[in-house]
């Protein structure tokens, strides 16, 4: 019998515990969002990343957005770079870029792909490791991590 009794005893010490987290209002944080959008595919993900991006600040206006490209994600941040329909990448960066969007290349892809530095656009930032910049945001910035 006292088995019983402490257990329900227990049983209702959590119940009690759990409604007062249910029914306590949640803190809402007024900090902007912060995501970094991760390319390694090329141009049609480029593409869809740009197309996300636009709707991500249409929703959000204040988050803060890095896009970090190593591998082939470095291609549309090229000169002369184009999208599947000949729009060239650089408008649209350009665009971006004054709405605070941050563009971030890798540097161990420059080198291992032989990329003149030259043609890296003027509104892109070169990293030392396009992985190890999206690790860094994520632990150390806190950074929501997003594929296109």
């Amino acid at each position: 019998m006292r088995r019983q009794t402490l257990r329900a005893a227990a049983g209702l010490i959590v119940a009690g515990v759990l409604a007062g987290f249910s029914s306590a209002p949640m803190a809402q944080s007024t900090a902007p969002i912060k995501v970094v959008y991760h390319l390694t595919g090329g141009i049609d993900e480029a593409q869809r990343a740009m197309g996300n991006i636009r709707n991500h600040q249409a929703a959000d206006p204040s988050a803060k957005i890095v896009v970090v490209g190593n591998g082939l994600g470095v291609d549309f941040m090229l000169d002369g770079a184009k999208d599947r329909n000949g729009n060239p990448f650089d408008a649209i960066i350009q665009d971006l870029k004054s709405k605070g969007v941050d563009f971030r290349l890798c540097q161990n892809t420059i080198v291992r792909r032989n990329i003149d530095r030259s043609k890296v656009l003027p509104d892109v930032n070169v990293v030392p490791s396009g992985v190890a910049e999206v690790a860094r945001l994520q632990a150390r910035e806190g950074f929501v991590y997003l594929r296109p």
